[in-house]
Parts: C-alpha cells; sequence; structure tokens
C-alpha cells in the first residue's frame, strides 16, 4: 500500500479472505486503520474444542449461541472437499482437465443451506436477475475464469499451506467491523464477536445473502463497507 501511495487504507476480506484479514489485524502494520470481515472467526476455545472433539455444545449457550454452534456442526461435516485440498491439492489432477470436473467441484463447493449447485438449478431459464441472485451465466463465468487461467489445483494449495484454525477466535486487537449474512457457514453471535473483535466498530446481520456475499449481494454488500468503515474515516488523516 505505501508503495502505491496510501499511508493510510483498510482491509476486507470473506471467504480466504477473512483468514487475511485476520492475520493482517494480527500484525497490525503501521497505516492500517481496520478491517471488515463477512466471514469473522468469533468462536470461543471452548466451543471451538467441543466442536473438533465432536461433543456436545458446552453448557450455559444462549438460544442464538447453541444456533451458531450447530451450524457449525453442520458445516464441518460438508467440508471434506477442504480435507482433501488441505491434505493431497496436487492430486486434483480432474479438475485441470476436464471443464465438467472443475464445475462440478465449484459447484458443490458448500455455501451453507443454498450452494451454488441449487442456484443453477433455479436458474436454467433465468438470465436476468430481479432480486440479486446469482445467474446461471454469472456462475459459468466463474467457472470459467479458473478454466482460462487453469488455476483450480493452485487455487487448492492455499488449503495446505494454511495450518491454522478456522473460525476460533485469533485475537484480533485492532478496529473490525462485521457483517453477517444469513446463509454464511455460520451467523456468528453478537456476543461472540464482541468477544472475538474488542474494538468493534460495526456489527450487522443482514436478511440475504451467503458465502460468497461480495458475488451474490455486490450492493448490499458494498453498502456494508461503507457503513462498517465509516467511523474510520472520521480518525483518518487527511
Amino acid at each position: 500500500m505505501k508503495r502505491l501511495g496510501y499511508g493510510q487504507y483498510v482491509a476486507q476480506g470473506g471467504d480466504w479472505g477473512a483468514f487475511v484479514v485476520d492475520q493482517m489485524g494480527l500484525q497490525a502494520p503501521a497505516g492500517l486503520l481496520g478491517i471488515h470481515t463477512n466471514m469473522p472467526a468469533t468462536v470461543p476455545a471452548d466451543v471451538d474444542r467441543a466442536l473438533l472433539a465432536g461433543e456436545p455444545p458446552p453448557a450455559g449457550l444462549s438460544a442464538e449461541e447453541r444456533r451458531a454452534y450447530l451450524q457449525l456442526v453442520r458445516t464441518f461435516k460438508q467440508v471434506d472437499y477442504a480435507r482433501l485440498m488441505g491434505s493431497r491439492p496436487q492430486t486434483l489432477y480432474g479438475i485441470a482437465d476436464s471443464p465438467v470436473g472443475l464445475a462440478a467441484w465449484l459447484l458443490d463447493h458448500n455455501d451453507a443451506d443454498d450452494q451454488p449447485a441449487a442456484t443453477v438449478a433455479a436458474a436454467l431459464h433465468r438470465t436476468a436477475s430481479t432480486k440479486g441472485e446469482l445467474t446461471r451465466d454469472e456462475i459459468l463465468d466463474n467457472i470459467t475464469l479458473y478454466w482460462l487461467a487453469n488455476t483450480g489445483v493452485s487455487a487448492s494449495r492455499l488449503y495446505w499451506e494454511y495450518k491454522g484454525g478456522f473460525f476460533n477466535a485469533k485475537g484480533v486487537d485492532i478496529p473490525v467491523a462485521v457483517s453477517v449474512f444469513p446463509r454464511e457457514q455460520y451467523e456468528a453471535p453478537r456476543s461472540w464477536t464482541e468477544r472475538a473483535y474488542p474494538r468493534l466498530i460495526h456489527y450487522n446481520k443482514l436478511d440475504k445473502g451467503g458465502h460468497f456475499a461480495a458475488w451474490e449481494e455486490p450492493f448490499l454488500f458494498a453498502s456494508e463497507l461503507r457503513a462498517g468503515f465509516r467511523p474510520l474515516r472520521r480518525n483518518a488523516s487527511n
């Protein structure tokens, strides 16, 4: 950012970008005013241990926290693709050798209760979106970018290279804005979010949108970024 001439800046991330901005928040480089995430890492240590051990949720969780716990149980049952990419990414030659194999792999990338595959089925005869849904062409465009650049396998290596936890609180102590979309891998409760990010400047639960929020709901997503970073504009130097 300094090479580009920016002395102060913010960072945003969802999906793997959420891990990146959390790590940036931990490093807190000079000039980074704050981060925004739409896949927050908020899970407390005792809840994380129970999830990894396959145990019942800890006692004393609120109804919202228990719901988040059950959503995470579901998520961890649906991430076999992540385990495979994390252990043997270079063997996934089928997604580099076959456009159909690549499409099947990407379409079954779990997006909570509304996977892209379900959207494709619903969009077979829809060429334009009136309510913010992804169209068939938008999904095919995304798959085509991976195919033309031959990045299906190389994109998988991130799962192998990353050795940290997924949704557990990381200890970020810079200003953080959080947007919670209803079809994310789990809906982070405000109670967990406030503990995970003690300098929380924005928290909002949306009524639509999923794991790929910037792709699925770009206008709603952009409005969240504006609202989330607005408190930092007052603190930024001219």
